[in-house]
Parts: structure tokens; sequence; C-alpha cells
């Protein structure tokens, strides 16, 4: 319906017009007529006949002014990705486990909330915890009005506490934390078999200030050696959900980072029988012979061009087995050729899988030889300075004198590693599944490579290693959550970059307007793919049109003072990881 202006002889009328469709042709037809409209407008019907209605319009007036530009604005916030990961944090057990674990303690501010906020500022934005306090203000966050910065600075002390029962503390010290990650994998204990196939890798990230005693120069993953540094390491398991993460000193090696690891993953989470799968960073004779000895099935990367050992391994490769694995998003096959050698007479016998990517292969050849083309043409001038570049010099060798040539032998001996990985495993398991095993090790880099702005959270100013301990952990969270998610929309069939999800997430902005002295909140249809992530998450969107709650009254202070809190002994032991599950998730 609609009103029209009719004229009749010398005078107008106001008409409401129905229009519809007929047999296939739009008719129109006169509902009513309400008068003369210079009557209407003098004696005020028409005005008071369109408020009378507005009451059963209000929310189309106010999206009209909105629209228009004549409501007053109040405040936006953005509110998508608050929702969908407020929904993540509660369903995966991480609100309950904090709220459970901080129950204990006599905290005057919300501390779930304050993780929370931190956990949601690695997602969206990652940086500092001042950042964070500062970032707040333009999303709808509930329960976060009151925290100030030093509440996120506690929060991230709480996380990094050391505790009190010290046993089983390897490499670090037990802490809050490691409370946290026993009852969230308690919580999905059920999707682990007796056999756990678990990733690990780990990353350095270095410090802006002095980082307490965790902060140690080391090498540097970010190439920033005149800075200090911390370890981290994180452990997932086959389907890439992160399990465990652990943080040491900067000057840490990889090599010595294994065997503990598995020794806490095994205490802690009570997994009778394991299968490692790790990079060729952690591999040493003394990890392999104890990884023997405790019977610890293990899927590790050989260094090929450093084992003597592994020439000969190549060399007695003879029959080759094909493997074609899907790759993600339905963007092809790797093709690979499998081959298993076994050598040695005693006991145990080292069991070789080389691995042969044939795109790989070629891709590896056609670099060697744009190197080798760019090396003739360099040796025409002058051969000297080219002893000092580590890519020509791998393939020259002494002529006489101050001169060199290309070694053919070199460069064949470069050919037989194209597109060659080589596996050493115990595994009682066929070659092909040892290969598909290992490249389920690619979960976890590109958890490290698509989420390292997520791992880094840098700049890192904490000076202690509570603090430091608490912010870094926060990531992990984080890494929690992006998994639940990015999980929950390929089980719906969307195939979405995180990027993208979080841009149209970021563009939900609720505003709040000021309309006839009422106040409202106004959003607009959810852009991009928010639509389709609110829908895989569970979550319904808000109305488009709603009413404001009056903003809420500053707090009344007592004149008996602060309410006092029940504090925990220092040498109380707090709730271990079962009774946390008892209470989070019942049967």
């Amino acid at each position: 319906m609609f009103f029209r202006r009719k004229q009749s002889g010398r005078h107008e009328y106001l008409q409401i017009v129905a229009n519809e469709r007929v047999a296939g042709r739009h008719r129109q037809s006169v509902v009513a007529t309400l008068g003369r409209v210079d009557e209407l407008e003098q004696s005020g019907t028409l005005e008071r006949l369109l408020r009378s209605g507005a009451r059963f319009c209000e929310q189309a007036l106010v999206l009209s002014a909105f629209e228009h530009g004549q409501a007053e604005i109040l405040a936006a916030r953005r509110l998508g990705a608050p929702l969908i990961f407020a929904r993540l944090w509660q369903e995966t057990g991480c609100q309950a486990v904090i709220e459970a674990l901080a129950a204990e303690r006599g905290f005057g501010f919300a501390l779930e909330r304050a993780i929370f906020l931190t956990v949601l500022h690695r997602l969206i934005d990652p940086g500092s915890d001042r950042a964070a306090a500062r970032w707040r203000d333009a999303y709808a966050i509930p329960g976060t009005e009151e925290l100030d910065l030093h509440h996120l600075y506690r929060a991230m002390a709480w996380l990094g506490e050391a505790l009190p029962d010290q046993r089983s503390s390897g490499l670090a010290p037990r802490t809050t934390k490691d409370l946290i990650e026993e009852a969230l994998f308690a919580g999905r204990r059920h999707l682990f078999n007796d056999l756990g196939i678990v990733l690990y890798d780990t990353t350095s990230l270095y410090f802006e200030g002095d980082g307490d005693t965790l902060g140690r120069f080391g090498h540097s993953k970010d190439h920033r050696p005149d800075l200090k540094q911390v370890i981290l390491a994180v452990v997932v398991d086959a389907e890439g959900r992160p399990i465990l993460s652990e943080l040491w000193p900067g000057n840490t090696t990889d090599v010595t980072t294994l065997l503990p690891v598995i020794a806490r993953l095994k205490q802690r989470f009570l997994i009778s029988r394991i299968r490692v799968v790790a990079d060729r960073g952690m591999i040493s004779a003394a990890t392999i012979a104890e990884l023997e000895r405790q019977g610890i099935e293990y899927v590790l990367g050989v260094r090929e061009r450093r084992a003597k050992e592994i020439a000969g391994v190549l060399a007695e490769c003879s029959t080759a087995v094909p493997l074609s694995i899907p790759k993600a998003a339905d963007r092809g096959t790797t093709d690979l050729m499998i081959s298993e050698v076994v050598r040695g007479d005693g006991t145990p016998r080292r069991r070789y899988i080389v691995c042969r990517n044939e795109a790989e292969a070629a891709k590896d050849a056609a670099e060697r030889e744009a190197i080798l083309e760019s090396l003739r043409e360099k040796l025409k001038a002058s051969d000297l300075a080219l002893v000092g570049n580590r890519g020509y010099r791998r393939f020259l060798k002494p002529v006489g004198g101050q001169r060199f040539a290309i070694d053919p032998a070199r460069v064949a001996a470069d050919a037989r590693f194209d597109g060659v990985y080589v596996l050493r495993t115990n595994a009682k398991a066929s070659a092909l599944e040892i290969a598909i095993t290992y490249r389920q090790r690619f979960v976890v880099e590109d958890i490290f490579r698509s989420a390292k702005s997520l791992l880094a959270t840098r700049p890192v100013f904490h000076k202690c290693d509570e603090t430091i301990r608490g912010h870094i952990f926060c990531s992990f969270l984080a890494l929690v959550l992006r998994k639940e998610l990015m999980d929950r929309l390929a089980a719906a069939g969307r195939d979405l970059e995180w990027a993208e999800v979080i841009f149209d997430l970021e563009r939900l902005v609720e505003t709040e307007i000021m309309q006839d002295g009422k106040r409202f909140l106004v959003r607009p249809a959810a852009p991009g793919c928010a639509g389709v992530v609110f829908q895989a998450v569970g979550v319904a969107l808000p109305p488009t049109v709603r009413a404001a709650r009056p903003p809420p009254a500053p707090p009344q202070r007592s004149s008996q003072g602060r309410p006092k809190h029940r504090k925990r002994g220092a040498n109380a032991a707090p709730a271990s990881a079962n009774l946390l599950e008892e209470q989070i998730f019942p049967n």
C-alpha cells in the first residue's frame, strides 16, 4: 500500500491505494480516501494519523531516520567477532574451565572476562595487552566494561603462576595454564584412541625488553639475533587440534626439547601409547636411542645432506610405490614415490622411508640449473669472489692455483636429493602409512605459518616470567578457538580463508542512536561471508533494530568497605584436572 495524491477539479485528495497482481497484471484499488490534502494539513489530522500508525512501524521509522542521517549517533561497536568467539569460548569449555579455577581465588574483577578479551584481541588484531585495553572500546564485549589495564596484567600473571605441586615439571615449571590445557583435553578425550598421533614443532619469539629469566639470546628463527627471545613449542593432534604449549628460555636448542615434551605429554594427559611426528631439527643419536628404549613410536625427518648414511640409503632404493595425497580445498594431489630401506644387522635396525616428489624434483632441478648458468657466466670474469657464496661454492672445485671450476660430481650428488625427503621410523606400520603420517606434520607447519601473528603477539613488553607465560598462552587459546571455527566451517561445506572470515566479521557494526528520545541499536545486513559464519557456529544475529538498555548507573560504594574474598593459601593445591572435568564436562 501507499499514499497517493489525486487531483479532482480544483482540489487534491489523499488516498490510500493497494497495489496487487491479478492475472499477471498490476491492479491498483483505492482502499480509502482520507480527504482534501489542504484540509488535512491545516487541521493536523494527517500528522495525528501518521503518529498513530508509527506505533506499529517504529523499526521502519528508526531505520529510515538512521539511513537518512536524521538520528543522533551515540556510539558504534563491532559485534561480529565477539558474538562468534564468545560462543566458541563457551562450547570448547574455555569459559567454564577458567571460571572454575578462578573461583578458588578472591579476585576483585572478572578474571575470565579479562582473559577472553585478551584472546579475542589476539584473534582480531594481535598486539600487546596495553593495546588490547584500548582496542576493547570499539567492540561490544559483555562483562569487560569495568576492566582496566592492570586487570589484564593480573590475569596474565595468574595464567603463568607456578603451582605448588611441581611434579612432572620438566624443562618448565607447572603453571595455571597447564591445568587449563589438561581440563580442555579431558573434555574431548573421546577423540583419542589408544594410539594418539601427536605432531610437534617449535618457533622463537623475540622480546622488546629483557624478558626476565626466559629472555635469552639464541638461534633466532625470526632473524633477529640482536634481541632476546623465548622458545615456544606447540603439540597438536593429527587433526590439528592444539593439545599443549611449552615455553623455554631463548637459548634452548630444539634437539633437547623432544624427550621432555613427550614425558610431560604422557604424564599430564595419561596417553598410554603415542606416535611422535617431528621435524629433522629434533633428531640426535641420543634422542633416538631414548625413544627406542622407552618403546615410543616415532616418525622423524632426517637431515638428508648432512647424514652420511643417507647417501647409501638413496643408493639402495629400488622398488617405489606411488602415493597420491589430496590437497586441501580440492587443489589437486601431492604425488609421491615411496621406497623403504632397512639397514643394520643389530637391534634395533634402522628403518628409512624415502619419499620423492616429482613436481618438487623438477623445481629443484630448474633452480639448480639457474644457479649453474649464472655461475658459468661469473666464472668467465673472476672466480675468487664466488667461493664466499654458499649457493655457488657447493658446485665448485679447485683446478690449480687460485682457479675454480664447476665440479660435475658435486652437481650429480646434489641432483640425487631433488624432490627427496627421508624419514626414520620404528613404527610398526606400512611405508605408505608412515609417509601419510609425516605429511600430517605439515598441519603444524601451517599453524605456525598462517597463525604466526597469533603466536608472535608482539610487541612483548612484560618483564616477569609469569606474565610472559600468560601473555603467550593466550595465543594458544586463540589457536584453540581458530581451529574450532575452521572445523565448523569445513563441516558446513564452506572453504573460507581466515583473513576473509575476520574481515567480514569486522564489518558487522552495531550503532547506538537516539530517536525521539529513545535509544536504539541498529545493525546492517550481515556482510560478505559473515552470515555463513553465524550459521556454521549456530549463533543468531541480533535484530536489525532493537531497543538499547540505558547506560548502567555508577556502582555505589559501600560505607562498610570492600567485601572480603576467600583467599587460597600459598601452599594450597589447586583443583586437579580430573575434578575440573567432573565439574565442567559431567557425564
